[in-house]
């Protein structure tokens, strides 16, 4: 499994990579590896407000269906339209083109409840 050092990972099993007052958002590999193949998404609409912690989309994989729960509050300001289409780029390169949505960091203080590289490795590993 792929850990990326540069990024941020919440409890839920999403990655953030923080860009300046904006944060990507996309499932982590150890989540697409637990889902299995992923058939289908449904993502939040650019404008869209979210809240840390609230649901803000869906995967339905073959498993099972998981909810998405934000990792920070702010404003959806761009959806990867092609996951719609390709859901497996999750499955296939969960950290490039998988990921889910750009969104504008309304509270940056918000992102101190993520977990680092280590410590999300470290919790995984020992479940």
């Amino acid at each position: 499994m792929d850990f990326p050092d540069e990024l941020r990972y919440s409890k839920e099993h999403l990655w953030v990579r923080v860009e300046g007052r904006k944060g990507v958002i996309g499932i982590t590999d150890f989540a697409q590896e637990e889902l299995g193949i992923i058939r289908s998404l449904e993502l939040p609409e650019p404008g869209d407000e979210l809240e840390q912690d609230d649901s803000f989309g869906s995967i339905e994989a073959r498993k099972s269906v998981v909810e998405l729960y934000a990792p920070f509050s702010g404003e959806v300001l761009e959806v990867n339209e092609e996951l719609l289409d390709r859901p497996e780029l999750l499955n296939d390169d969960p950290y490039d083109s998988g990921w889910i949505a750009v969104v504008e960091i309304s509270d940056p203080d918000e992102l101190t409840s993520l977990l680092s590289c280590d410590d999300y490795r470290d919790s995984v590993m020992a479940d």
